[in-house]
């Protein structure tokens, strides 16, 4: 009886230490299980650290398109639109043709140079579109000229009378003046004198003819 007594309490001690050991397993497995979570966590900022670096480009989009042009530089010598005053001189007729003195004179406090032949054309239109085509150059390129503030040059332009051409050619319309390209310059002048020119640019002949600038 003693030894079955001795067997019995070992299967109870046994149970004992199986019981303590599986819950001990049971513990660890939730231990992992909390850990889960965390991983989802770590995603979640990846976005919005993605949002906040595409903030600054629209921002800097607007910046730049708000940023005035550059305007053309004058170290270069040439007289620009800014540095002149327009004007027209004395006039001369011949068959067909009108000539008057296209006169450049500088207006600024600093010397610049004049030298080849204007652009010239006809605008109409309170947006001071073109009409028709642009002045022919005719001659050749001429001598470079100094102005000091004060000083003038001119250019002869022809104005070629559009009632000579077809009307259904020409197309005659009215326009507003003459806008005026300086040598080396892309900024514009406009001088008011109202006229008659052709809007078609495909006429038997030139509508207005300009020579290279020369001294006063």
């Amino acid at each position: 009886m003693v030894r079955n007594k001795i067997t019995h309490v070992g299967v109870v001690a046994a149970g004992a230490v199986l019981a303590t050991v599986l819950a001990g397993c049971g513990s660890g497995s939730g231990s992992s299980a909390s850990s889960t979570p965390s991983s989802p966590a770590s995603d979640t900022s990846t976005p919005a650290s993605s949002s906040s670096s595409a903030t600054p480009s629209p921002a800097g989009s607007s910046n730049s398109a708000t940023e005035p042009p550059a305007q053309a530089s004058n170290t270069d010598g040439f007289c620009k639109a800014a540095d002149v005053t327009l004007s027209f001189g004395q006039g001369d007729a011949a068959a067909g043709t009108v000539y008057r003195q296209l006169v450049i004179t500088n207006s600024s406090g600093r010397k610049c140079i004049v030298q080849g032949f204007p652009g010239v054309s006809y605008v109409a239109g309170a947006d001071g579109h073109q009409v028709g085509q642009a002045a022919v150059r005719v001659g050749t390129k001429g001598a470079a000229f100094t102005l000091n503030k004060g000083d003038s040059v001119q250019a002869d332009i022809g104005f070629v009378q559009v009632a000579n051409f077809e009307p259904a050619t020409c197309r005659p319309t009215a326009t507003n003046g003459l806008r005026i390209y300086l040598p080396q310059d892309t900024a514009s002048k406009f001088i008011q004198d109202p006229g008659t020119g052709c809007a078609n640019e495909k006429i038997p002949g030139d509508q207005l003819t300009v020579k290279t600038v020369a001294k006063s």
